[in-house]
């Protein structure tokens, strides 16, 4: 298994430890050529939203990851990652556009409003939740599931094989939003092999 971490700007490092401490290889996504052999699952990390876009836009690797991701790649955002992935975001198409969501950016303010909270994720389990200037779920289309609330906002979901949450599960040194993405990575491998 090998998963591409976006590595353009953001808390990609923390996922790449995560990912190695479960014994999962990555590559780092950095250019196009960097997309052009086999991945499992790909994960986009937070950081600056804008500039992660802009970046993607100046690489020309937008329409490659909608094509991957739009093809089955399992697909893993967070905060940032969860912002690029989502279809609308504060009334505006977004950027890949790729997640039937509509997203609201920093919607719990400036970095002065971040905050932990704990609560179940994926109706399995309470996890450690880390805010940092993080956005929510405003709405979401009947197909995506709805994995984690905050404060009756929609904090976490999946639509299919995309993975989005407005925290940082990376920074908290608990692995269960990882292996949660694993499993569909693992469902992923197994559907490319019957395909074969």
């Amino acid at each position: 298994m090998e998963i591409g971490v976006l590595a353009l700007q953001g808390a990609f490092i923390e996922h790449e430890m995560m990912l190695e401490k479960l014994g999962v290889s990555v590559r780092e996504i950095r250019q196009k050529k960097d997309l052009d052999s086999q991945l499992d699952g790909l994960i986009i990390p937070g950081g600056e939203s804008t500039v992660m876009g802009k970046l993607l836009v100046d690489l020309d690797l937008v329409d490659s990851l909608n094509e991957k991701i739009g093809k089955g790649l399992p697909a893993f955002g967070t905060c940032a990652g969860l912002i690029l992935l989502a279809k609308e975001v504060d009334g505006k198409p977004g950027l890949l556009g790729t997640m039937n969501i509509s997203a609201k950016r920093n919607a719990y303010g400036r970095q002065s409003g971040s905050f932990v909270a704990t609560e179940v994720f994926a109706y399995k389990r309470s996890v450690l939740m880390t805010f940092i200037r993080a956005p929510y779920i405003e709405s979401v289309d009947h197909s995506v599931e709805i994995l984690a609330r905050v404060d009756g906002n929609i904090v976490a979901a999946r639509e299919n094989n995309i993975l989005v949450t407005a925290f940082h599960p990376e920074l908290d040194g608990d692995t269960f939003v990882h292996e949660y993405f694993l499993d569909i990575v693992k469902k992923y491998i197994e559907s490319q092999k019957n395909e074969a």
